[in-house]
């Protein structure tokens, strides 16, 4: 199979990254002062004058969005860095909805210290009953995972919640700047995600080892994935070359570079 149609079959799996962003944000057309590059970039029509995208490579009619010398052209993904984008924001949405979830759990656990002593009380009083309820259906409620961490909970005092409450809420401030670096594509924001991550890693590990749950094997594969691909499709901490690298493989992707280089 050659290089041609097995990206054509690619294409028609997963769709043109081009022509799906160009079909959202609009095509991007520039005209270069460099007279070789503009003939090859611009074609007049009986409809009126075409420029060709930067993105997907079409001819689009009307005038070009902006001009000048071609070295200051903008940078246009294309491609493979298209579907980068695409992940960085589903990884960024990941870790804004656990950013929510952690706020949710401080506002609980701070709304907790307020009923604590009524729902002590109450399960002192309930649990006489629930016992022989729990000894027809063969469940030892004293000897339960469930009860021993309810009594903890309620013999914690007011102080040691307040600082589970500060810790919740300084976990979603992580969670949430990590994901609106990621959101907005900033360099820092990958730098943030790998090192934010990568420092609970041991701790996921641990609760793994601890008890095997589907809910934290697939935290810890996705917390791991999105560490090594950060990592190398980033090129972060000099992986692969480092910024250099990444920033000239952005530029190398812009199809006014393509065409700089065949004129």
């Amino acid at each position: 199979m050659t290089a041609t149609t097995e990206t054509k079959r690619r294409w028609t799996l997963f769709g043109d990254w081009n022509l799906r962003a160009c079909a959202r944000h609009g095509h991007e057309t520039y005209a270069p002062d460099e007279p070789d590059l503009r003939t090859r970039l611009h074609a007049d029509t009986p409809e009126g004058e075409v420029w060709r995208c930067l993105r997907c490579g079409a001819f689009v009619l009307g005038e070009p969005n902006g001009a000048g010398p071609a070295d200051q052209a903008p940078e246009v993904p294309r491609g493979r860095l298209l579907r980068d984008r695409v992940l960085m924001r589903l990884l960024a949405a990941e870790r804004f909805l656990r950013g929510l979830l952690l706020l949710a759990a401080a506002y609980g656990v701070w709304k907790f210290k307020d009923v604590q002593q009524g729902w002590s009380q109450i399960l002192e009083h309930e649990l006489p009953l629930l016992r022989p309820i729990a000894q027809q259906i063969g469940w030892n409620i004293d000897n339960s995972a469930l009860l021993s961490t309810i009594e903890r909970l309620f013999k914690l005092s007011h102080g040691a919640l307040n600082w589970i409450a500060v810790g919740l809420l300084a976990y979603a401030a992580l969670e949430i700047i990590e994901a609106v670096g990621l959101w907005l594509m900033k360099r820092w924001g990958e730098y943030f995600a790998v090192i934010a991550t990568s420092i609970f890693l041991p701790l996921e590990i641990r609760d793994v080892i601890d008890k095997v749950t589907v809910l934290r094997v697939v935290i810890l594969i996705i917390n791991i994935a999105a560490v090594v691909w950060l990592l190398w499709s980033k090129r972060l901490f000099g992986i692969r070359g480092g910024a250099a690298a990444f920033h000239a493989e952005h530029a190398a992707e812009s199809l006014l570079t393509v065409e700089r280089a065949a004129a």
